[in-house]
């Protein structure tokens, strides 16, 4: 007769999300499939940020492991571990392009800056020069 596989509960905590995700693996199981069924369970759950479905986009932690990352290949059930950390891995800049602009929000034509202009006032937004002609012109109105 065949012998079970085992199975235990693992809770992965994803960088930036509300609390951990919860599910069954076997004890077999390689890390990127649990990086896959953590991804998938995350977005069934419709949870924020999104994160996407690319497992090679991600760096998988234990907890206990003193923030090693873990070979995507290692088996999950030889860790003895199960609380894990999902992060994303950050991207390589790309080079800048010569004649290419900043981006809008450098430049402060973001959304962002035009709301600072709209809430703060266009004269208060531009240099602090004006910072002291408004307080001259609230001096005279006082």
């Amino acid at each position: 007769m065949k012998e079970p596989k085992k199975k235990f509960l693992v809770s992965v905590n994803v960088l930036g999300s509300v609390g951990p995700i919860r599910f069954l693996v076997n004890e077999d199981d390689n890390v990127s499939s649990v990086i896959n069924t953590a991804l998938k369970t995350y977005a069934r759950q419709g949870r924020i940020p999104v994160l996407g479905l690319d497992v090679n986009n991600f760096i998988f932690y234990s907890n206990s492991a003193g923030f090693n990352t873990l070979n995507p290949q290692e088996k999950i059930g030889s860790m003895d571990e199960t609380n894990f950390l999902l992060c994303k891995r950050e991207r390589e800049p790309l080079e800048k392009v010569e004649g290419r602009e900043e981006s809008k929000a450098r430049e402060g034509k973001g959304w962002k800056n035009r709301l600072r202009r709209s809430l703060l006032g266009e004269f208060l937004y531009k240099n602090k020069s004006n910072s002291t002609k408004v307080a001259r012109t609230r001096s005279l109105y006082q």
